[in-house]
């Protein structure tokens, strides 16, 4: 299985504009989108080019592989704009032995974990900073932020049957 995984957009259709060209090379079963997709939230900065709408019909355009939990930012509103559904706050990805609990990290996170089976991959966003490395008896896996990154790297995520790295989106 192949996943583009995607994080913390905030409305950038910059940014989301490069996302999609990810998918669009990479062709994934499935788009990953942990959260905070439309709103940019009143703690940040415009992100570049903020257009929520523009961004949500480019990802209207593939609703139909995404899998989205809702983040700190999202709304009623946001669920209005979007064709797909991004208001739980978690999702589980099975592939095979691999198990993704997907989440945005503002509920959840590496400091207080839900009960997981070992050899879980915790996926989460929240925090615009990428990770990707073992803890304890799971894994844990930050693509990054895409429009407003803490790190200087605006990124995404890529798993490919149990592997994961980052997309540096440019």
């Amino acid at each position: 299985m192949k996943l583009v995984i995607a994080s913390d957009i905030h409305g950038s259709a910059k940014w989301c504009r490069e996302v999609m060209k990810v998918i669009e090379r990479e062709a994934p079963d499935k788009i990953v989108l942990l959260g905070d997709l439309l709103y940019h939230g009143p703690r940040n900065p415009l992100p570049d080019e903020y257009a929520p709408a523009e961004v949500a019909a480019m990802l209207n355009g593939v609703a139909d592989r995404i899998v989205s939990v809702r983040g700190n930012c999202e709304a009623e509103v946001d669920q209005m704009m979007l064709q797909f559904p991004c208001m739980a706050d978690y999702a589980w990805i099975v592939d095979g032995p691999h198990q993704l609990y997907c989440t945005h990290g503002h509920l959840r996170e590496p400091g207080s974990l839900p009960p997981l089976p070992n050899g879980t991959t915790f996926v989460y966003g929240h925090f615009h900073v990428r990770q990707n490395e073992a803890m304890d008896t799971v894994r844990l896996f930050n693509p990054g932020s895409v429009g407003l990154p803490k790190d200087g790297v605006h990124s995404a995520g890529l798993y490919l049957d149990g592997e994961l790295s980052f997309v540096d989106l440019g």
